[in-house]
């Protein structure tokens, strides 16, 4: 697997890491074969949250006696300092370590939260101080507005930056990315496969494997998986312009507004599966499995009509998307 230094860190890590989210959806038994398949071949970078249920305690469980060999990095909400202390050590006590190499403040949106976290009695306070405990051993954020993450860049040095890239969102190429380079900053790559919306992972993954990132963090789960991506890693091969154009004609199918899986939606009050609705009809529009959507779909317990348009899942979306009015599409799409 190849490696590139994250940035101005000590830290060399795999360009494909492992991105945590998937791991919620499996056993602690099978992630233990998805994670141990992963460090056999050779990828090195595990990257998490706090807030994906028990995906810290099953990947930690995971890398027991394996420390040596890997870079653990994690995320949290917190942003005053009490809470961030506490977030730091159930990271600790998950994984199993006493240390964290990359610990990062998750999905930063805006200025008032940013406010907060580095102001007195912020959690950046918290990181600080853990760092000089050897708890952490760098302070990285993460987020999905640019102009946010531009302005946290210029009030602190970070180590890293993670942000959405794919082969339809680029805006951080033009200005948020080239800020981080110039710091010398490691980027991580997340959303390489906008939630698993590409049809085509090969293609997505070597689109950004060719760029100047530090590591790029599919969400993985599954054996068959791992096998596929991290060969890439292994035997990069450009893309071709045939294979551009094969990536260009399925974003322009899927267009700007579309769900990214990442599940920040959740729970609904009213207990919708809303990411699962935006999967099967996904699946109903583009790949010709009209028949078998709609009647998985009424057989479904609970219906998108069954939204009350409370708006609680749009304030928690990154990508601010309608989803409201999409579950009434889909309803209109999907219902006998």
């Amino acid at each position: 697997m190849q490696k590139k230094k994250l940035g101005k860190t000590n830290l060399d890590v795999s360009v494909i890491g492992f991105g945590g989210i998937p791991v919620q959806r499996i056993s602690h038994e099978e992630a233990k074969l998805v994670v141990r398949a992963a460090v056999d071949k050779g990828l090195n970078f595990f990257d998490t949250a706090r807030n994906y249920t028990d995906s810290e305690e099953k990947i930690g469980s995971a890398l027991k006696g394996l420390r040596h060999k890997i870079v653990i990095a994690t995320k949290a909400l917190g942003r005053d300092k009490d809470t961030m202390e506490k977030e730091i050590e159930l990271s600790l006590k998950n994984f199993q370590t006493d240390y964290i190499d990359l610990y990062q403040f998750h999905n930063v949106k805006t200025e008032q939260d940013l406010e907060k976290i580095l102001g007195p009695g912020g959690a950046l306070e918290a990181l600080v101080q853990a760092k000089e405990q050897g708890k952490i051993r760098y302070i990285g954020i993460t987020g999905h507005v640019e102009k946010t993450l531009i302005k946290a860049l210029d009030a602190f040095e970070f180590s890293t930056v993670q942000f959405p890239r794919n082969y339809i969102e680029d805006t951080a190429e033009k200005e948020l990315f080239p800020l981080a380079r110039k710091k010398n900053m490691g980027i991580i790559i997340m959303k390489p496969l906008a939630g698993g919306a590409f049809s085509n992972t090969n293609l997505a993954l070597r689109y950004l494997l060719g760029q100047d990132y530090s590591t790029v963090i599919p969400g993985m789960d599954t054996i068959e998986q791992i096998n596929a991506n991290l060969d890439l890693g292994i035997n990069f091969i450009p893309l071709s312009k045939e294979e551009v154009i094969k990536l260009e004609q399925e974003a322009q199918e899927l267009g700007p507004k579309f769900c990214r899986r990442c599940e920040y939606c959740k729970p609904c009050p009213q207990g919708l599966d809303i990411t699962e609705f935006f999967i099967i009809h996904t699946y109903f529009k583009r790949y010709g499995l009209k028949d078998r959507i709609i009647t998985r779909y009424n057989n479904m317990s609970i219906m998108a009509d069954q939204c009350i348009e409370c708006g609680i899942c749009e304030t928690k979306c990154p990508y601010e998307l309608p989803i409201k009015k999409m579950l009434k599409e889909i309803h209109a799409d999907l219902k006998i």
